[in-house]
């Protein structure tokens, strides 16, 4: 399985033919960038390519009415005066007398993917697709969007591949009404928009698109919009948002009211004296993702007017692979500024095809207005979201935030110098490059080598190891290196991590002796910052603890989790308990590892598994694979000899790009993990505001005011997933 590209040349027949300022930015130029710059990068022919169909009628009719089917297929007959005529009753459309094919394919296109990657044809993927879909309803095109590609793949897939937990992640700049409109009272849908709003004075300039719009009935909690009420937001307001909002959410286990359906997926049994009312554990762990992959939103482009760069897409695309096994569909929606939207394109199918993807540039530093969307999200879903509940810091933000200003105007077209524009722009554009591929994505050394370990193809099971007078020059320092195993060990781990430091493999695995650990440890780590690693983030669990006479000087941040207690010895070596359940482990990685690893934006992370470390393999796992994106993909995970050889193939897998095996039987965070986090994170926000999720101090000079007409949160028990259960 590999990453399709779905896409048909016919697509970018259809172009505006009369004058119409508002809408000849969506022109077929755009599809032609997007298709050289992954020609020129080598990423068409990496991928498994698939020439898109037409979505028949009755696929259509999964979500539009026959009428308005109907009514866009006579557009094929029509003069040019009829079609602007016609054109003339929507909002921002346009019709060619090719628009029904068009659109049609680009329909097509989205359900091809959907069942390539369901039927395992392919792993994930890309449909390049004009027109776009996520504004059209069902009986009206809007906003260049004649049928709502995204929606009607999510349709299809629950009918025809009998799925019941989808991911809709629309981050184009323009909110994605259709879908919401569509999914807005369905519980099997999770739709989660972020969109440039300015408190509903840019287009489509609704209500409803606004935080407190949650969805209806059943679907209450499933309808998330992250409204962005200034422009400029960059790589970090993005990443804090994925953190800090959707990620929890799509990991979580959701509780739910509600009036049991005789076709209700989770009913089982309806006992005659029994209402049919139930309470269910349902884990949303969603079953496909699909993303309305919108290029407006990054940096350039005239409508969004944002500072995301390119490289931020290709995070974000990372980030979401640790869902759905790696199912991951996204659907081309808007993307004007060409250059912009051909490069981010690349760097969005780089990361699907699983190589490791550049570090971000620049200041990992949210912004005011961010952080006030991001709170008013989480106060707002509350009420719906276990997660989102008593988690916030109450934060005052720091002056030194930045904030959106008039320098943006240096980067969009239509500024007030348009020359300076086209330098400034061209300076973030011209370097970006996609991060080179090593000879070798993902190496393995052990000191006993196992024919039998099942290892990815491409994955190289390393056999060599450092000169025996390096290796023992090293040893002499440790009392614990002296035997032959524990400098065979040695000598594995100083071949691997130089050839890591100098370009050779991305990412590596290495076993070390329990009564060693510590010392390989050190010397990892000291033998980083002797070759060039300006930034290490360490990450150490179980029984190790910072090495000794290390000086504490910034370059090193050091996390141990499986400390006794939460504590922060300094804004540089951080100790906190391993958390007790699925929910504490998952918040102490978005809510704490993440932020730090993206604030710290290291040269390389190392990831020790020592002693008694009390993970499973797929929680290990989790962690290696979102540690992939801060440093560039570069991560040297060590793990004890005494360790499954399982460990070591799941590590391998995902540190190669594949999906994690799913976390199991989920818990919530306990209350003693809620509050170690929040203890942590109050000492070490001034520093990494990565952390920051605008906490209550904010509530009142927000941009947002939290809503205050949510029902109180239910206190639900922390217990596994099972069968529902009844109650009277």
């Amino acid at each position: 399985m590999g990453t399709a590209l779905v896409y048909h040349e016919d697509m970018m027949v259809s172009r505006l033919l009369w004058d119409d300022p508002e809408c000849r930015i969506e022109c077929p130029e755009r599809l032609a960038a997007a298709l050289d710059g992954l020609r020129q990068y080598g990423l068409e022919q990496r991928c498994l390519r698939l020439v898109a169909r037409e979505a028949s009628e009755e696929e259509l009719g999964l979500v539009h009415s026959p009428e308005y089917v109907a009514l866009v297929q006579r557009t094929q007959a029509l003069s040019k005066e009829e079609l602007q005529v016609l054109s003339g009753q929507y909002d921002a459309v346009y019709f060619h007398p090719s628009t029904f094919h068009c659109a049609r394919l680009a329909a097509g296109a989205a359900l091809q993917l959907v069942d390539a990657v369901l039927t395992g044809a392919a792993h994930n993927g890309l449909a390049l697709v004009r027109p776009p879909g996520h504004h059209s309803q069902r009986a009206a095109a809007n906003g260049f969007c004649v049928f709502n590609n995204v929606a009607i793949a999510a349709e299809h897939a629950k009918w025809k591949h009998g799925l019941h937990r989808i991911l809709i992640v629309d981050w184009d700049v323009h909110h994605g009404q259709g879908i919401q409109y569509i999914f807005e009272d369905d519980p099997s849908v999770l739709y989660f928009s972020w969109h440039r709003y300015e408190h509903g004075h840019f287009w489509p300039f609704l209500q409803e698109s606004n935080v407190d719009a949650v969805g209806r009935g059943q679907g209450r909690g499933f309808t998330v919009n992250l409204p962005w009420n200034q422009v400029g937001m960059g790589n970090a307001d993005y990443l804090a948002a994925f953190l800090h909002t959707l990620l929890p959410l799509a990991f979580e286990v959701t509780f739910r009211w509600g009036l049991s359906r005789a076709d209700d997926p989770c009913l089982l049994i309806v006992p005659p004296q029994r209402k049919r009312v139930v309470i269910r554990f349902t884990c949303f762990d969603p079953e496909l993702v699909l993303v309305s992959a919108g290029f407006d939103s990054a940096i350039g482009d005239p409508e969004g007017q944002m500072r995301a760069t390119p490289e931020c897409f290709a995070h974000l695309t990372q980030l979401l692979q640790v869902l759905a096994n790696g199912r991951v569909c996204a659907v081309l929606e808007g993307g004007y500024h060409l250059e912009s939207l051909a490069k981010s394109v690349c760097m969005m199918v780089q990361a699907l095809l699983g190589d490791p993807v550049p570090p971000l540039s620049g200041p990992m530093v949210p912004c005011r207005s961010a952080l006030e969307s991001i709170h008013s999200v989480r106060m707002t879903q509350a009420p719906y979201w276990m997660s989102l509940q008593k988690q916030d810091v109450a934060t005052v933000l720091s002056p030194g935030s930045h904030s959106p200003d008039g320098t943006l105007a240096t980067l969009l077209p239509g500024g007030p110098t348009c020359e300076a524009a086209a330098t400034t722009l061209s300076s973030f554009l011209d370097p970006l490059h996609l991060c080179p591929i090593p000879p070798i994505r993902t190496a393995v050394a052990l000191t006993v080598p196992d024919a039998t370990l099942p290892l990815p193809p491409g994955v190289l099971c390393q056999e060599g190891s450092a000169p025996r007078e390096e290796t023992e020059a090293w040893a002499r320092l440790y009392r614990s290196l002296a035997q032959d195993e524990a400098l065979d060990a040695l000598g594995k781990l100083l071949y691997l991590f130089d050839r890591i430091l100098d370009g050779q493999v991305s990412s590596g695995i290495t076993a070390t002796p329990a009564s060693a650990a510590e010392a390989i440890l050190d010397v990892a780590i000291r033998r980083a910052l002797c070759h060039r690693a300006q930034r290490l983030f360490c990450v150490a669990l179980g029984q190790l603890d910072w090495p000794p006479d290390l000086a504490d000087d910034g370059r090193i941040l050091w996390l141990n989790i499986g400390g006794k207690e939460a504590v922060a010895s300094s804004m540089f070596h951080i100790s906190t308990p391993l958390p007790r359940t699925t929910g504490g482990f998952l918040s102490c990685v978005l809510g704490l590892v993440l932020p730090l690893a993206y604030g710290f934006q290291p040269d390389l992370v190392l990831v020790a598994l020592g002693p008694a470390h009390g993970l499973q393999n797929p929680h290990a796992a989790l962690l290696a694979a979102m540690l992939r994106g801060p440093a560039g993909g570069r991560v040297l995970a060590l793990i004890g000899e005494e360790s499954t050889p399982q460990l070591a193939s799941t590590l391998a897998r995902v540190l190669h790009g594949e999906a994690p095996p799913n976390l199991g039987p989920f818990l919530m965070a306990s209350p003693e993990d809620i509050q170690a986090l929040l203890h942590l994170r109050a000492q070490l926000e001034p520093r990494w505001k990565m952390l920051q999720v605008a906490g209550e101090a904010l509530g009142s000079g927000g941009s947002e005011p939290a809503a205050q007409s949510q029902p109180t949160a239910r206190p639900f028990p922390a217990a596994p997933p099972g069968p529902p259960f009844w109650v009277a």
